[in-house]
């Protein structure tokens, strides 16, 4: 089984992001949840930005950073959104990580130290029209790296795996977590 660190989303550590957690728990997995914005959500995008703009991306990477540091190598990365920077920034700089989990984002590899590691896999899922969600991005680097797998959904949502979210679509993210729940089978 493997063991996933899972960063949220601009609107904090919400339930939604909770639920989609306990679902891959519930399937056997280890599942770590850190509280990057040490209890604050926020019911917009735009107030959840401005919170993490406030406290500097580099503060939410380094918290990142410091939650790793506590756990094995070995780790599957993950998150959703602006979770997504820390996860990436992991999987560049960390050694020995399994695989990368990234929801509604992607970043450029040159946006962090190293290149992507060989050998690790990666599985991206967006939405054909999200404005926030990089599909030009997430194409591009899924197109770098060997074996990565980017799903694409009908729909403009955002945050459509987060069943709290307004954007959220239940009928895909059943279909995202199957394919979570394969590639975690694979990683762990």
């Amino acid at each position: 089984m493997a063991e996933v660190l899972l960063f949220h989303h601009a609107l904090g550590l919400t339930p939604g992001v909770q639920a989609f957690a306990g679902e891959i728990s519930a399937a056997g997995h280890t599942v770590h949840t850190p509280d990057l914005y040490e209890g604050a959500t926020f019911r917009s995008v735009a107030d959840g930005v401005a919170h993490a703009k406030s406290i500097g991306f580099d503060v939410i990477m380094e918290r990142g950073r410091e939650v790793a540091s506590l756990l094995r190598p070995g780790l599957v990365y993950g998150g959703f959104s602006l979770g997504v920077v820390p996860a990436q920034m992991l999987v560049q700089t960390r050694p020995g990580a399994r695989g990368a989990l990234f929801f509604h984002g992607a970043i450029p590899t040159s946006e962090f130290d190293g290149p992507w590691p060989a050998g690790v896999p990666l599985q991206i899922h967006t939405m054909e029209n999200d404005e926030m969600g990089d599909i030009d991005v997430a194409r591009d680097l899924a197109a770098s790296i060997e074996g990565a797998e980017l799903y694409v959904y009908a729909g403009d949502s955002h945050l459509f795996t987060d069943s709290g979210s307004a954007d959220y679509d239940e009928t895909a993210t059943k279909l995202v977590m199957s394919r979570v729940l394969a590639f975690l089978e694979r990683a762990g």
